[in-house]
This record gives structure tokens, sequence and C-alpha cells, in this order.
């Protein structure tokens, strides 16, 4: 019975790391289509959103097989849980690729502020090294990395922040390609909820470790803390 259960676990890890792996390229592609104005390549990450739910779905099902025939011990019923509900979080990733996807058609015909679009560029390289080594993380239930992963996701929140005031601030100024910045806003609140969604993650990472429900990051949503990340972030 133990050598099945591993050796069906195994199987629900592997198909788990897929599902990153598609969620990291689904982000990549997203925003290259966005930044490059790429309406064909927006086209293909649409297309594969679907392949990431229909993956979710079947991970829930092997899980909850798995679960319902092999009746694990409490270490291993943590791991089947920690992998089912982060499953949630990576098909939740892949929503985002597809926003961003979206925001590519919309975008199409407007103006284009070329710094904003290198600033998302740069948020999505970080949120995608963080979405890697987060599944990295995740073969060796790795908490200690998990932790340092979650702590990348306040560089994602001051470059949020850094550009949203840039945002407003062009919006308030005029009203001219109000469409453009609108988009912008969209495009990197999607990639700010990725970045989320990588720190939750990274929580169930330890929690498959340890049992422990913790919150990492407390307080990072408060714009007193953002506020001051931005400063320091000038500052260096």
């Amino acid at each position: 019975m133990g050598e099945i259960f591993n050796d069906e676990l195994k199987r629900l890890r592997s198909h788990f790391m897929e599902m990153g792996i598609d969620a990291s390229e689904q982000i990549y592609q997203a925003t290259q289509a966005f930044t490059n104005h790429d309406p064909e390549l927006a086209k293909k990450v649409l297309s594969g959103d679907s392949h990431i739910n229909t993956d979710e779905v079947n991970l829930e099902k092997q899980a909850l097989k798995l679960m319902a025939l092999q009746q694990p011990v409490a270490a291993d019923f943590r791991k089947i849980i920690s992998i089912l509900k982060a499953s949630t979080d990576i098909e939740r990733i892949g929503d985002y690729a597809s926003h961003i996807a979206q925001c590519t058609v919309r975008m199409a015909d407007h103006y284009q502020d070329q710094a904003i679009q290198d600033n998302i560029q740069q948020m999505m390289m970080i949120v995608r090294k963080m979405l890697e080594q987060i599944m990295d993380a995740y073969v060796f239930t790795d908490e200690k990395t998990a932790s340092k992963v979650a702590n990348e996701d306040l560089k994602v929140d001051v470059l949020y922040v850094e550009q949203q005031q840039r945002i407003i601030g062009a919006l308030k100024a005029s009203n001219d390609h109000v469409t453009s910045y609108e988009t912008y806003l969209n495009v990197i609140r999607y990639l700010e909820r990725a970045g989320d969604h990588i720190v939750n993650l990274a929580e169930w990472i330890i929690y498959s470790g340890s049992g422990e429900l913790v919150e990492l990051n407390p307080g990072k949503a408060d714009h007193h803390l953002v506020g001051r990340k931005l400063r320091e972030h000038h500052t260096n």
C-alpha cells in the first residue's frame, strides 16, 4: 500500500509541477504579447488558459481519489491538501495571464507609454522568477526558500505602487489616452495579484512541511508599509 501511495503521490506532484511551468510560461508570453503589441501571441495565451483550467480539474480529481482510496497518514494528507489548495493559486495566475492577453487586444491602435511598459516587463520578470523558485521549493518542501520567495513580492508591490501613482497622475493631468492608462492600471494589478498568489504558494509549502498555517508578509496590504518600502527603494 505504501509503495502504491508514493507512486501516486509522485504522479500528483508531477502533475502540479507541470501546471506551475505552464502558468509561468503563460505569464511570460502574455506580458511579451502586451509590451510587443503582438495579438497573435495573445491569442495563443488565451487558448492555453483552458488547458490550465482542465489540468486543475483533473488534479483535483486525482487528489481526492488518492485520499479516498489510500487513506494517507497526517503528514501525507498535508502534502496532498497543500497541492490541492495550491493548484487553485496556479489556476488564478493562469487567469491573470489571460486577462493580460485580453488587454493586448484592447490596446490595439492606442497610445503606448514605453516607460510604463518597461516597468511592466520588470514586474513580470520578478513574478516569473518567483514562480519558478517557488515551484522548485515545492519539490523539496523547502520552507526557507518559500519564505525568501514570499519576501520578493514586496518588490512587486513597490513597482505596482510606483506605476499606479504615475498612471493616476497622467490621468489627472489630461483626458488624453484614457483607454491606454486604464489598461495599464489593469495589467499592473494583474501582475501584483499574481505575486500575491505566489505568496499563497509559499504558505502552502510551509503547511505541507510543518502543519502550520502561517501568513507570510503580514501587513503587506497596509499602504503605510508599501509607502515605506517605496521610499526605501528610492533611497537605495
